[in-house]
Formats: structure tokens, sequence, C-alpha cells
């Protein structure tokens, strides 16, 4: 076995392989799949309420970004979102993609440390933040095996 890229893969007689010719794990690119659809459904939720509650929007930030942001920036922002997170969804500039809604859902998460530090100082529903943490681990593991995301990819469709 020798190291082509990111994958550990045997070397045949002619050389290595190249990453978009390592063998396919059927079973890998359904998983994959799996997550990648069902955060795209977890994070387009938040995405939609920012332009269709944009008052419930604003009171997210301003409990946990600490800051006042008026409804129209963010209505914009949830457009936006709905975009990458339809991109994503579909394998689309996966490195771009992927790497957006990691940042997005780090920035999320994070921005409710004092929940995750002091979970049961926050009331009967905080042990809930929690649930963002193995959903970051997820993402994250997504982004490390995107070029392995083949299963209904846009990206890797066009590489064939």
């Amino acid at each position: 076995m020798a190291r082509a890229g990111a994958y550990m893969v045997p070397i045949p007689a002619a050389g290595l392989q190249s990453r978009e010719n390592v063998p396919r794990d059927t079973k890998l690119e359904v998983c994959l799949l799996i997550m990648r659809l069902t955060f795209a459904a977890f994070i387009m939720v938040w995405a939609v309420d920012k332009v269709i509650a944009p008052d419930h929007a604003q009171r997210v930030f301003s409990t946990y970004y600490f800051t006042e942001l008026a409804a129209s920036p963010l209505v914009i922002a949830g457009v936006v979102q709905i975009v990458i997170i339809l991109a994503f969804a579909v394998g689309f500039m996966r490195f771009w993609t992927y790497g957006a809604m990691l940042v997005m859902h780090a920035v999320s998460t994070l921005s409710t440390w004092d929940k995750l530090l002091f979970p049961w100082d926050a009331g009967p529903r905080g042990l809930l933040f929690w649930a963002a943490v193995p959903v970051l681990g997820s993402i994250l593991a997504l982004f490390v095996l995107r070029d392995r995301d083949r299963l209904f990819s846009v990206d890797a469709a066009r590489s064939r």
C-alpha cells in the first residue's frame, strides 16, 4: 500500500491510482449521501427560518451572537445560505460548499459555548445544545471524505 493523495491505495504494476480511480465503496458512498442529505435538511430549517421568520432569527442572533441585526440582512443571509445548502445537497463545488457548511455549523455550535460547558445551568433544555456536537463531527468527517462522496454528486458526475 502506498499513499496517493489523501488515500491509501494499492500500487498496481503501472503506478499509483489517482483519487478519482480509487475503487468505489458503495456502502461508504451511501453513508456519505445520507450524511450529506440529512445535514442539508438540518441546516435548511435554520436558513428558511431567517427568510420566513426574521423576527425569530433576530432573537437568536441577539441571544447567541450578541448582536442586533435588522430583518433584511438576515433574510439576505438566509437566501444565501439556502443557495449554499442546495449546492451542498447536490454535491456541487464540494470543497467550497462542504467547507462553508462546516464553518456555518461550527460558528453556530461554538456560539453556544456556555451551554456546552455548563449544560445544567441552561435549564431543562440545556442538554439539547450537545446534539450539535456530534453533528459537527459528522460534517467534519464529510468534509474530510468529500472526494469519496460520489453518489448523486454533481462534481463526481462531471469528473467522469
